[in-house]
């Protein structure tokens, strides 16, 4: 037995740990106990900042420790804000008795402050590289000092990103950064394109040039993320990413980015549809408004116009309003919407009984040849890929959207047939794909909607036999009436969207 190396038992290793665990215990609760006792007799001073650095070094993510730490700082750029103020006094009374020798500047004291603080999140940052309090200190503190070398920051990051170049927190911290140095759009979608070459599974890198694109190449109808040009050269790139590894999501989310409709969210609440008569009027957003009721809502004809007040949310998700409010129209006469940024021709009923508008959702999006030909090339390769992964769900999507991309309405069938591929490929993301799939017929259904004889008093539902649910409610507020089946009526219960009758004033 001499000689030998004594091996813990199991137990014995429990029971150590546990008391290591007792120790540990023990010294945080001393030491946070110190630290709130001092904070309550409001010392905050260097005996402070030392107590917090003793935790935070082994857990960065206590905020109230950060907390305090940022009270601190602040009481001491109060007393060198004060001991500045004395200094330049007593400047004046050494100047006016000729004394040459002159106190040394606060400002050294106060790049201290600031310096030690970045170096505590530096440690942290080392523990633990995604502590969200850290980052969100390191920032404070930046942002706290007008001489803060921010170009010092962006290789910091640099230095991060080849320890993990998939870290988002150290990405959002990047785009907060070279927005104060000021770093060209252009260099910043080199960076990203290096990092993707040296990996493609990097969703942080992709979401980052999703933000640099619409700036630097912008879409001036907005109906694609970016130029038609640059658009074609990222598909190219991204295919080459998806297909070197198809079970990789993160080049196709990009890839599914690329294939939407819009370089980014609208500023300004979006009008889809608006109906009025001379019992009130309803008005429908593309997205929730909850704050419409404070908006100004203007009705013009010829050289007359009027405020529409009085605004109630129709839904409980606050995409259509109702106004009950009597307005005195005249068939004789054209109209216009003004909201925010938008004026709205508006059109009149063919019974002449009142004027509305309407767009169909996610209409299509004109297409140059070239970008046509790429589409098709790409969904031609999604095909082929099938023909050997049959089962892999990332291509099953992608061809659906690119077959959307292309022509939505005559590729609707085959598109759907892909979703209910993928609900036995990727079952547990079922109810998803059965929504995508309400989504692009309701989508179709309003297309064919607005261009039917019965629009816009009566809509029906002609593709219903795998709805489950009815995207896109807000749309038909402005229908007298809906033509569904009873079984979706049913499901639907008080989600069943309103109609421009059912809102209307009594008489």
């Amino acid at each position: 037995m001499h000689g030998r190396v004594k091996v813990r038992t199991t137990e014995e290793e429990r029971e150590r740990k546990k008391k290591e665990h007792a120790l540990k215990v023990r010294a945080y609760r001393a030491a946070m106990g110190r630290i709130l006792k001092k904070r309550d007799a409001g010392e905050l001073d260097d005996e402070m900042l030392g107590l917090t650095v003793q935790i935070l070094h082994r857990n960065p993510d206590v905020t109230t420790l950060w907390n305090i730490r940022r009270e601190c700082v602040l009481e001491k750029i109060k007393q060198l804000s004060e001991a500045e103020a004395e200094s330049n006094k007593s400047d004046e009374v050494q100047a006016e008795a000729g004394a040459e020798e002159k106190p040394a500047a606060p400002e050294d004291k106060l790049q201290s402050v600031y310096g030690q603080e970045l170096n505590v999140t530096e440690q942290c940052l080392m523990v633990n590289p995604k502590s969200y309090n850290a980052w969100h200190h390191r920032c404070w503190t930046l942002e706290q000092n007008p001489q803060a070398d921010w170009q010092r920051e962006v290789q910091l990051c640099n230095k991060y990103l080849k320890y993990d170049e998939r870290n988002f927190h150290t990405w959002d911290f990047r785009r907060f950064v070279t927005a104060k140095a000021a770093v060209p759009a252009e260099q910043e979608l080199d960076f990203c394109t290096e990092k993707i070459k040296v990996n493609f599974s990097n969703y942080s890198s992709w979401h980052h040039r999703s933000l640099l694109l619409p700036t630097l190449y912008p879409n001036e109808q907005r109906d694609r993320p970016m130029s038609e040009e640059k658009l074609q050269q990222e598909l190219e790139m991204v295919l080459t990413a998806a297909f070197t590894d198809p079970n990789d999501s993160s080049a196709w989310f990009y890839q599914r980015w690329l294939l939407g409709g819009g370089a980014q969210a609208d500023q300004a609440p979006k009008v889809v549809a608006f109906r009025m008569g001379v019992t009130g009027a309803v008005i429908a957003f593309k997205k929730p408004c909850p704050d419409f009721e404070q908006l100004k809502v203007e009705l013009s004809s010829n050289e007359d116009s009027w405020q529409l007040q009085s605004w109630q949310p129709a839904d409980s998700r606050r995409t259509t309003w109702k106004n009950q409010t009597p307005i005195d129209y005249q068939k004789d006469r054209s109209y216009s919407l003004k909201l925010s940024e938008q004026e709205i021709k508006l059109l009149p009923l063919p019974t002449g009984d009142g004027a509305f508008y309407f767009v169909p959702p996610h209409a299509a999006s004109s297409c140059s040849k070239e970008l046509l030909d790429e589409l098709q090339t790409q969904l031609q390769s999604c095909f082929d890929l099938l023909e050997y992964e049959p089962d892999s769900k990332w291509t099953l999507l992608t061809s659906a959207l690119l077959m959307r991309a292309i022509d939505a309405t005559a590729n609707h069938e085959r598109s759907l047939e892909h979703l209910v591929e993928l609900e036995k490929v990727d079952a547990l993301r079922k109810g998803y794909y059965k929504d995508l799939a309400a989504c692009w017929t309701l989508e179709l259904e309003l297309a064919k909607w607005a261009t039917s004889i019965k629009f816009p008093k009566r809509f029906e539902l002609t593709s219903e036999s795998a709805l489950t649910s009815l995207p896109y409610g807000q749309y038909l507020a402005i229908a007298d009436e809906l033509e569904l089946s009873e079984e979706l009526k049913e499901e639907l219960g008080d989600r069943l969207p309103q109609t421009f009758a059912e809102l209307k004033l009594q008489e």
